[in-house]
């Protein structure tokens, strides 16, 4: 029986001399971006430089203009279960319970019933929600709504995950929990992660680097990962050049 204990092996994804955005209107050019297995990358930039446009070139919903940009070397050419896509909006199916929602990657693959059920409980477990279980999205806060999400996107064992601002339009405790959160549940999950932020401090807390899209650059993250460590010299030396990017 498969179980959130399986540990996926990331995937490769890599963009060359890539330009995005949509026929006639490019918002980027010349991306040149390595997301190793297993990492996760936080993206920051000014708004409209194209962080999303980035995120669902990655998901295969937008075709890239120009350049390549692939999967373990093989073209992006559309939507794929290795790739699960995180949005700031929860994306609940409102008719179905939350279980059923957590098992929707899963069903739509053939997984058994009793399967996919097992490993949903299991996910509801581990995100601290195995009493909404039968509960439907519009029974349950914002912040657990999202914390389904995740589960939902971690059930159907993907191999990357990419997250758009996912946590922002919560408040900053449940903010501040989401992100703790996360650090627990992907570890051991060998996912490769892509996460879209605005906010500097949450890209230095969850990153192992951090592409700056106004820039180009791509900047490793000081350890560990704490928020305590934020007074570290090499960790506000990184937030300076973070915030220096952003006014660029």
């Amino acid at each position: 029986m498969t179980t959130t204990a399986t540990t996926t092996t990331g995937a490769r994804l890599a963009l060359r001399g890539a330009v995005l955005g949509h026929p006639g209107a490019p918002v980027l050019g010349g991306v040149d971006l390595d997301v190793e297995p297993g990492e996760v990358l936080t993206v920051v930039g000014p708004s409209g430089c194209g962080k999303s446009t980035l995120l669902r070139t990655l998901a295969g919903l937008i075709p890239a203009l120009d350049g390549a940009v692939t999967l373990d070397g093989e073209p992006i050419t559309g939507p794929g279960g290795e790739r699960a896509l995180v949005f700031q909006e929860d994306a609940l199916l409102p008719w179905r319970t939350v279980r059923a929602n957590v098992e929707l990657p899963l069903a739509v693959r053939g997984v058994p019933r009793a399967e996919r059920r097992a490993v949903a409980t299991a996910w509801l477990e581990r995100v601290g929600l195995p009493a909404q279980a039968r509960s439907h999205p519009h029974r349950i806060s914002g912040g657990q709504r999202q914390r389904v999400q995740l589960a939902r996107a971690l059930a159907g064992g993907p191999r990357a995950v990419l997250m758009d601002e996912p946590f922002g339009a919560l408040d900053a405790r449940t903010r501040s929990t989401m992100q703790r959160l996360l650090i627990d549940v992907l570890n051991g999950t060998g996912a490769t992660v892509v996460f879209v932020t605005h906010d500097v401090d949450e890209a230095i807390l969850l990153g192992d680097r951090v592409a700056l899209l106004a820039t180009g650059r791509v900047l490793p993250v000081p350890r560990p990962r704490d928020p305590g460590a934020a007074t570290d010299p090499a960790t506000r030396a990184l937030r300076r050049a973070v915030l220096a990017s952003l006014s660029t």
